[in-house]
């Protein structure tokens, strides 16, 4: 029986990753006196905030698609690890982005990718099994 223990693991881990977006944005706006509900001023704090929009943005297709290619696939550590590499493309693109909006475009490239290979990955599969199974 497959537990997903490392497809658990790797959501944690992405969800942390959105958390510490979180908690910059939080901080900017200290910094750069930017109270809530505005989202436009300091264009440090606005890189910030695009930065953990994006991820948000991004979090539903990347969870889904990484479940359903580790159970249509029935392979944790190959999902896993196709997870951890969406993880680092949002993390390069966080320390791109962070620095001028031009450096985001390797995380993104390598975040999207990723999340492709697993969305792509889960449909065809879904779709081969309920051909097979005659659905």
């Amino acid at each position: 029986m497959q537990t997903h223990a490392l497809v658990a693991v790797v959501s944690l881990l992405a969800l942390l990753v959105y958390f510490y977006m979180s908690l910059r944005v939080g901080r900017a706006r200290s910094r750069y006196k930017i109270a809530a509900p505005a989202v436009t001023g300091d264009p440090n704090f606005e890189r910030d905030y695009r930065i953990q929009m994006n991820t948000l943005e991004w979090l539903p297709l990347f969870l889904v698609s990484l479940w359903l290619f580790a159970i249509y696939w029935n392979s944790d550590l190959i999902a896993s690890l196709i997870g951890l590499v969406w993880i680092v493309g949002r993390i390069l693109y966080m320390t791109g982005y962070a620095r001028a909006a031009k450096d985001r475009e390797l995380g993104f490239m390598i975040q999207a990718l990723a999340a492709g290979v697993l969305l792509f990955g889960a449909l065809g599969r879904a779709i081969w099994i309920a051909l097979r199974l005659g659905i």
